[in-house]
């Protein structure tokens, strides 16, 4: 049997988790000292206070996790027969994958006959998410590991996410993203068009002053690189800033019609350290990213 894996800094919640078969690995974060285990120390993500404490100013940090926490996610699955396919967030953008790595390479000389798969998305929050859930779709179709390999190897470039947030302290705090300029472009009110390129990794590709011109380049975004947008989900993100994701899915479905499959999703606490309070994206499918 094939168990899959994923983790929270994909935006999958548990009750989405549960609905496509994945075992849910938590990403932690820090704020003042104390670490938190997404949906191990809480049960619901409650998205207003945890941004509303980074618009007061806490600045939060993260970690990675350690092997011997892989250890425990994993050896249950192996100790029972079966084998492991884990969907996770960007390698490029995080070293808890050597620790992985080590784990992984601990168990399989433990458990030979054992098979342990991976996809990296290349991505985080919605751009993973909707990799994740068209994986967890070829699975309850009762795909095979090689068969979802092979769809991965052919479609992880080709799920595009592009974001923006109002303020940019955060992301040169985490320095996760190249090509902008935190202060300077916070005070002038422009904000930068951030996408996740083919690597991995955060990169801004543009920039537009005011919120509404952002919004109108995601938009145009969607239409310059979508391919066969509508048959497949939409997803649209937010970091707190519900009524901006709501505009921009009003935008998109007056594009491509209400049958549209738009979801609207919360970017996760972990990432959300990185983001900040105040950011929309969307993640499409398209002709590359």
């Amino acid at each position: 049997m094939l168990v899959l894996f994923t983790d929270t800094d994909t935006d999958i919640t548990p009750s989405e988790a549960k609905e496509y078969g994945y075992r849910l690995i938590s990403m932690p974060y820090s704020i003042d000292g104390v670490t938190t285990y997404p949906y191990v120390d809480f049960e619901t993500f409650d998205a207003h206070a945890f941004y509303e404490k980074l618009r007061g100013g806490v600045l939060p940090t993260t970690s990675a996790i350690s092997v011997e926490q892989y250890v425990q996610y994993f050896e249950p699955v192996f100790a029972d027969g079966d084998d492991i396919l884990y969907v996770h967030f960007s390698r490029a953008m995080t070293a808890t994958f050597d620790a992985m790595d080590e784990a992984v390479a601990s168990l399989k000389e433990k458990y030979p006959e054992r098979a342990f798969y991976e996809i990296d998305t290349k991505g985080i929050t919605i751009g993973s998410l909707n990799i994740v859930k068209e994986v967890g779709d070829l699975y309850q179709a009762g795909k095979t590991a090689e068969e979802i390999l092979a769809w991965a190897k052919e479609e992880v470039d080709r799920f595009a996410v592009y974001f923006f947030v109002d303020d940019l302290k955060f992301f040169r705090h985490s320095g996760r993203v190249s090509g902008i300029a935190g202060t300077m472009g916070t005070l002038l009110g422009i904000r930068p068009i951030i996408h996740m390129n083919s690597e991995g990794k955060m990169v801004s590709v543009g920039k537009e002053k005011g919120r509404a011109k952002a919004m109108d380049r995601l938009v145009g975004i969607v239409e310059e690189l979508g391919d066969h947008v509508a048959d497949h989900r939409v997803i649209v993100g937010h970091s707190d800033m519900e009524d901006v994701a709501d505009e921009v899915i009003a935008a998109l479905k007056a594009r491509y019609g209400d049958s549209l499959r738009v979801e609207k999703t919360l970017v996760n606490p972990t990432a959300g350290s990185h983001c900040g309070p105040n950011g929309v994206g969307i993640s499409f499918h398209a002709v590359h990213r």
